[in-house]
């Protein structure tokens, strides 16, 4: 058996507000149907290997059928639109992990 993992990671623009995205992904994302979970915030890394990268969020979803439901969904359209105004760069990458 295996998740999909997709992974976001933001580079803010000057000015923009970490945790209003943080609340929107608290308020929008969290309870959707085949989310298993989701977990964001900012690097706390010691390597200072984010390359710029100042956020990131990460969802684990039970298939890709709940992967290709979420992404036209209204909830994540808010999230993304938020995303998208509001970073200078944004990287996403999904990819399959057995779950464990």
């Amino acid at each position: 058996m295996s998740e999909i993992v997709h992974v976001v990671l933001v580079e803010w623009q000057d000015g923009a507000d970490p945790a209003a995205a943080d609340a929107l992904v608290e308020r929008h994302l969290v309870q959707l149907p085949g989310v298993h979970s989701v977990d964001h915030g900012p690097s706390i890394s010691t390597e200072d290997l984010e390359a710029g990268f100042d956020w990131a969020l990460v969802i684990r979803f039970a298939d890709q059928g709940a992967l290709a439901a979420y992404l036209p969904h209204p909830e994540h359209v808010v999230v993304g639109r938020y995303l998208a105004a509001h970073s200078a760069r944004l990287v996403v990458f999904d990819l399959v992990s057995p779950v464990r």
